[in-house]
């Protein structure tokens, strides 16, 4: 059983994790997310393993989207896991796979599921709403 005081810092970490991608925070991302850490996230054409490969996710997606809010809503946290829902809301800017940019805004859903090991990210499930997303910058049909 994990103490009050490590989940309360495991829920923190997961929130603050959101702030560290938006920036780009090499220091917060190489102090918190573990060299093992994996996300589980079969819609990508790469693995994400580790700060580095956070750093790759960050670029990607940073480069594809601007006015990026990342609006955490609720987080539950027990022993060494933190969900987070929140939402994700931006403008499609840049290249996104095969799409080029077309200026359009998003708001989608986003729950994502941590978990920490040794006060560290060491895993991450995202469930993102794709569809919605795809729809709303006009790659699919609404």
């Amino acid at each position: 059983m994990t103490d009050k005081a490590t989940i309360e810092a495991n829920r923190q970490r997961a929130k603050d994790y959101f702030k560290a991608f938006a920036t780009k925070d090499r220091d917060w991302l190489e102090a918190n997310v573990a060299k093992t850490y994996v996300r589980r996230d079969t819609t990508l054409p790469f693995e994400v393993v580790g700060p580095e490969g956070v750093l790759q996710l960050g670029d990607l997606l940073l480069g594809a989207f601007s006015e990026i809010e990342l609006d955490i809503q609720d987080t539950v946290a027990e022993n060494d896991k933190v969900l987070v829902r929140l939402q994700f809301r931006g403008v499609h800017s840049g290249p996104f796979g095969d799409y080029a940019a077309t200026g359009k805004r998003f708001d989608v859903a986003v729950l994502d599921l941590f978990r920490m090991e040794n006060g560290k990210i060491a895993e991450q499930w995202p469930a993102i709403d794709n569809v919605g997303l795809q729809q709303q910058i006009g790659l699919l049909p609404a």
